[in-house]
């Protein structure tokens, strides 16, 4: 993604964004596996993901109240090597969604917690959850309130890289 012409963040720097698709990929963590010869390609993948990246942006739905399994078994890949992660002091911001009444605030919360004690900086200022229900219907792009409250949280992580 690209700071759009006329954006404030436009006429200071471009931005790109990468989004990681194999966490379904992921075998869920083992110490026994986390070594150079039995790792899957998949967590190689992710960590090298994490590695290259100047911050990271972790979109999550609410899973009974919870966050999903593949969420946290990223975070359990992520948090090795134990205080020298891919992702280790990294600003990182959390979006939660979810069809229940706290909009995924739940999730939010959890997946913030977990990866605060993984490595990462949680930047506490950023804060979004997501009532899937408010939508309407309407594919999450089309809805200007929740486009904005993106590009705010986005623009806040960028400003948090240092």
């Amino acid at each position: 993604m690209a700071a759009t012409s006329g954006s404030p963040l436009a006429s200071r720097l471009s931005v790109s964004v990468t989004v990681f698709d194999q966490l379904g990929a992921l075998p869920f963590y083992n110490e026994d596996i986390d070594n150079e010869a039995d790792v899957s390609a998949a967590v190689t993948a992710l960590r090298a993901a994490a590695a290259e990246a100047d911050a990271a942006l972790v979109v999550t739905p609410e899973c009974n109240g919870s966050i999903p399994a593949v969420i946290k078994n990223a975070i359990d890949w992520l948090s090795r090597p134990f205080g020298n992660s891919a992702l280790k002091d990294k600003p990182l911001a959390v979006i939660g969604g979810s069809f229940g009444r706290f909009g995924g605030v739940w999730a939010h919360d959890e997946t913030r917690k977990s990866f605060g004690i993984a490595g990462p900086r949680v930047v506490e200022a950023i804060k979004l959850s997501v009532p899937f229900g408010s939508l309407n219907g309407q594919p999450p792009r089309e809805n200007a309130e929740l486009a904005g409250n993106v590009r705010e949280a986005v623009g806040k992580l960028i400003a948090e890289v240092g």
